[in-house]
């Protein structure tokens, strides 16, 4: 019988390596192609990882806007009040090949300055 260490550590190197592939192959479901900006409000801001989004209106649809992981967006800047509620806002990204309406911003603009997301 393995003793319990053995078992949690390879437990966890199972977990780390699966949550990376996930996250890797899930950029894959993007158009990078065929990038897009969606201007309008801010409907909706979850500021929580493992990615920060915001809904936005625009000019003849709502948009799910995938923003950045919040450490990173921190870093570059950005916190929550920014990309708060009833906010305006300008993402640059590409759209989801997946589902509709949806969007991985590279970058965000509001309030006079721009921020770079990746």
């Amino acid at each position: 019988m393995m003793p319990v260490r053995a078992v949690l550590a390879i437990v966890s190197i199972i977990a780390l390596t699966s949550a990376a592939a996930f996250a890797q192959r899930g950029w894959e479901s993007y158009d990078a192609g065929h990038p897009v900006t969606v201007e309008g409000l801010i409907l909706v801001s979850t500021f929580e990882d493992p990615q920060a989004t915001i809904s936005v209106k625009g000019a003849d649809k709502i948009w799910t806007v995938t923003l950045a992981p919040v450490s990173q967006m921190i870093e570059r800047g950005v916190k929550a009040d920014l990309v708060a509620v009833g906010k305006k806002v300008s993402a640059y990204g590409y759209p989801s090949k997946i589902e509709m309406n949806e969007m991985r911003a590279e970058r965000i603009s509001m309030d006079g300055k721009t921020y770079e997301l990746r």
